[in-house]
């Protein structure tokens, strides 16, 4: 029997490679769309790298996206690349709205030439929300962006909306709010924590200088997450779904988990650092997820404790390595 075919981009991400994983388990052919580059870095995919195709193209180019669409005739594609770390927006606003924004619509430009039957996912983010009048969040909860990427993201999650309405094309979003797991950048705050908790605990490290401790935000699993992305483009209608746990939680409750998983007191560790503040600050976000748990049936497995827990635990396993 002839295998799917579905295009990740962003493969070689968090989600990208955890999505990978799924969709291989589900008996897929996964292409992964990558970028030409002198400095590649496939470690998050390293150990699937034989079960995959990696085709080279390029959100900024065009052509490329078509050519690549043309050769693989996907029956599924799944947009998770954009440049997504917040501050780096701040200092790469037009790259930043190049990558997360017009990138979407040349991948949609695409199907719509190349083959409509084409089913599309968008990775859409709770940033979009930024001040938030109200919580949780819903899909009608007004959209505040507070950084270049959240403001990107708004164009990429209204131009998918576009061109299904426009084009019937099957295109969703989903709205994923903080998802995070031990293949989490270090960039990101919480992998800045469960890094600094393993190196403290291991001597290697005396401080964790952080931002703002009472920032919160619902964190849920990527494993988790990634399944949701599926299950959305196997619906007969596209819609758009919010995918969260339902729950907030502080910076500062998170580095508390982290350090008390090591027998730590994160007070002697932690120095707030005012220089690691946002330009915009949000403050809360946390996600209504009632929508994706009744029509999709899904559900998060991992609790946030236990999120925390299993970072913390990979991390000092990555540094007693020898």
């Amino acid at each position: 029997m002839k295998r799917r075919r579905a295009i990740v981009t962003g493969i070689t991400g968090q989600d990208g490679s955890y999505l990978a994983e799924f969709l291989l388990e589900k008996g897929y052919q996964v292409y992964g769309m990558v970028r030409r580059s002198s400095s590649e870095n496939f470690e998050r995919i390293q150990h699937i790298m034989g079960d995959l195709e990696l085709v080279q193209a390029d959100l900024l180019d065009q052509l490329s996206i078509i050519n690549i669409v043309k050769k693989v005739r996907p029956v599924e594609i799944y947009n998770l690349a954009s440049q997504s770390f917040v501050p780096t927006s701040f200092e790469q606003p037009v790259l930043t709205g190049e990558f997360t924004a017009l990138g979407v619509t040349r991948m949609l430009e695409a199907v719509k030439l190349v083959d409509r039957s084409i089913r599309f996912y968008q990775a859409s983010t709770s940033e979009m929300f930024g001040m938030a009048p109200h919580s949780p969040q819903t899909l009608t909860t007004p959209l505040h962006p507070r950084s270049p990427y959240g403001v990107a993201k708004v164009y990429g999650h209204w131009i998918t909306i576009n061109y299904r309405e426009s084009y019937k094309i099957y295109a969703v979003s989903g709205i994923l709010f903080n998802h995070e797991s031990p293949r989490r950048g270090k960039e990101f705050i919480t992998r800045k924590i469960t890094d600094a908790v393993a190196r403290i605990k291991l001597g290697r490290q005396k401080e964790l200088r952080l931002g703002n401790l009472e920032a919160k935000r619902d964190w849920g699993f990527a494993g988790d997450y990634v399944r949701a992305m599926w299950m959305m483009l196997q619906k007969p209608r596209p819609e758009d779904y919010i995918v969260a746990t339902g729950e907030s939680h502080s910076v500062r409750e998170f580095a508390q988990i982290a350090f008390r998983h090591v027998g730590l007191d994160w007070k002697k560790y932690v120095v707030v650092d005012p220089s690691f503040y946002r330009p915009a600050e949000v403050h809360t976000l946390c996600g209504d997820p009632s929508k994706a748990k009744r029509k999709l049936k899904w559900n998060p497995k991992v609790s946030f404790r236990e999120l925390v827990s299993m970072m913390v635990d990979a991390d000092l396993e990555l540094l007693s390595k020898p």
